[in-house]
């Protein structure tokens, strides 16, 4: 199963710590790498996980591969789980071509794609970005199942190659049937599935609202994860997916309701997930910097601690920023090293010792907003940021905690 999306976006935090800081310090730490498993390899730069959960999937379709090979080629003995572990590896290279067709699209619209996994049912490209007309989401989200119906083309071209019943013909057979499988499920209209991505797509163009496209999608998702929960289980038990009344009350139904449960599960979450984030991304544009930033005063470094807060509080301001004697900014002071500090300490210590060094990223023009805002806070993790004004004057100090604050408001609103 596909799940191509966007899935990186910084979180609001339960506290007042900074992603990407220490909380002992808060000082900035190195962006983790985004794991998920095994690393397998940075096809176009973007790394490739195989999640622990794959290789549970890959034990059962050898085992039931090996099983339907027993009746089909019962001379291959115990070799029949290996040819069966072949299969379940070459799938999900498949699966991986899937993916990656959804990447390759991803990076020619500039669009950041965090990682790719391949997990219990598919695979996921993670792409951290929304794309910016419906004629590319459409496009971006055809890709994968397009890529799907070829391969499903090109194993059945071989097919005609080899010697039907042999292990070759019934390993192609085995791919170009799953492969078709992969794109006929994809293809379904319902988030978080690539059919759902279409569909959205689909209605954002004729509402011109990407909202409006998001909540069809996701509700028509949600209802087709009651159909598979209730209509699987059924199909396979008239027979029309190749099971039989005499199922009833045996191992292959429990399997079927199982299976029906899981799929269901999986679509019915990914569906709210794909809402809760356009949801998320429709509060963006509330967050704006010069909102946010806090009122500073500038203070030279060997000001004791006791004075710098003395001058802040007669400005009425909430932040401190370190000055050299032109008055040039050179570093912020983080709160969280003031609140360390024991008030009778406070005229012994200079403001120095508390401050941030400033890089070129830690300066955050008072005009960005959005998401343009949340990727330059991304791209340089800290706890303070100074904001400046387009002449290079201060303007204020951006606190993380502050904005993290504001993003969980915004989601708390009615309808949100």
């Amino acid at each position: 199963m596909d799940d191509s999306g966007d899935s990186g976006r910084p979180q609001p935090g339960a506290g007042g710590t900074a992603p990407g800081t220490d909380p002992d310090n808060g000082k900035p730490k190195r962006p983790a790498e985004p794991g998920g498993g095994l690393l397998m390899g940075r096809p176009f730069g973007v790394p490739v996980y195989v999640a622990p959960s794959w290789f549970v999937v890959a034990a059962l379709i050898t085992w039931v591969f090996g099983g339907q090979l027993d009746r089909v080629l019962p001379e291959l003995g115990g070799a029949r789980y290996l040819v069966a572990l072949f299969f379940a590896i070459a799938f999900y290279a498949s699966v991986l071509v899937h993916e990656l067709a959804h990447t390759v699209a991803a990076l020619r619209y500039k669009l950041p794609v965090r990682r790719i996994q391949l997990q219990f049912f598919g695979g996921v490209s993670e792409i951290e970005k929304e794309t910016e007309t419906p004629g590319r989401e459409f496009v971006l989200a055809f890709v994968g199942p397009l890529l799907s119906l070829i391969l499903g083309g090109v194993f059945y071209g071989a097919m005609q190659l080899v010697e039907p019943g042999t292990v070759p013909g019934v390993l192609l057979a085995g791919l170009m049937i799953s492969n078709l499988i992969v794109a006929a499920f994809n293809l379904l209209p319902g988030l978080p599935l690539d059919g759902g991505r279409m569909l959205r797509a689909v209605v954002w163009k004729i509402t011109g609202k990407p909202m409006s496209g998001t909540i069809a999608a996701a509700w028509v998702g949600r209802g087709l994860a009651v159909t598979v929960l209730v209509g699987l289980p059924l199909l396979t038990h008239t027979g029309a997916l190749g099971g039989t009344a005499q199922d009833i009350g045996g191992v292959e139904t429990v399997m079927d309701a199982l299976l029906a449960a899981i799929l269901a599960g999986i679509i019915w979450t990914g569906a709210g997930n794909s809402l809760r984030v356009a949801r998320l991304r429709e509060h963006l544009p509330d967050l704006r910097a010069r909102t946010l930033t806090r009122r500073a005063v500038p203070v030279e470094s060997a000001t004791p601690l006791s004075e710098a807060l003395r001058r802040a509080n007669e400005a009425g301001a909430r932040a401190l920023v370190v000055v050299d004697g032109q008055g040039n900014p050179k570093g912020v002071v983080r709160e969280a090293a003031i609140v360390g500090v024991p008030e009778h300490r406070r005229p012994w210590v200079a403001v120095s010792g508390l401050a941030q060094d400033l890089t070129d990223g830690m300066k955050v023009p008072a005009e960005l907003a959005g998401e343009a805002l949340l990727d330059r806070l991304k791209a340089t993790p800290a706890t303070e940021y100074l904001v400046v004004e387009e002449t290079g004057e201060i303007y204020g100090v951006l606190s993380t905690a502050d904005v993290e604050r504001a993003f969980v408001k915004a989601m708390a609103r009615p309808g949100a």
